[in-house]
Formats: C-alpha cells, sequence, structure tokens
C-alpha cells in the first residue's frame, strides 16, 4: 500500500478524496479534497472512478482511508493513503 504525508501532496498529482462522513467533512474539511463517504465509494467504485486516474485517499484517523485502499487497490486502481 502506497502511503504519503498530507504535506507532500499536491493536486497536480491525483484527486484526493476525504473518505470521512459528511457531517465530519463539515465540521472539519480537507482543503483541496472532494468527500465520498467510505461506503458510497466502494458501493459505487465503477461510476465515480477512472482506472486511468490516481486517487490520494485521506480521512481523520487513516482507519477509514486504509480500508478503502487496500480494497481499490486490489480491484486495480492506482490509489494512494494520505496520512494527517
Amino acid at each position: 500500500m502506497k502511503k504519503i504525508k498530507y504535506d507532500d501532496y499536491k493536486p497536480q498529482m491525483g484527486i484526493l478524496i476525504d473518505v470521512q462522513h459528511p457531517e465530519d467533512y463539515l465540521n472539519n474539511p480537507t482543503l483541496n479534497s472532494v468527500n465520498i463517504y467510505s461506503d458510497k465509494l466502494l458501493l459505487n467504485y465503477k461510476t465515480l472512478l477512472d482506472k486511468n486516474k490516481s486517487y490520494y485517499i485521506i480521512c481523520n484517523k487513516g482507519h477509514l482511508s486504509q480500508k478503502v485502499v487496500s480494497m481499490l487497490e486490489y480491484l486495480g486502481y492506482d490509489v494512494t493513503q494520505v496520512l494527517k
């Protein structure tokens, strides 16, 4: 599993997706990210993601992002966990 620190992320690297719950995202949004809750992303990955793009997955504590990155990596997507 690829991992980087949030301070090392640059928008030109790929799309930053914050997978925390929408209510938590409203209270603590991640700069330069789009919010797609982990369950929604994993249930709809075929319509939400493109295998030709790179995605950077973040959450507040790292547990959800680790789960999402593991699953999407298994499915053949270019994903990296971003650690706060």
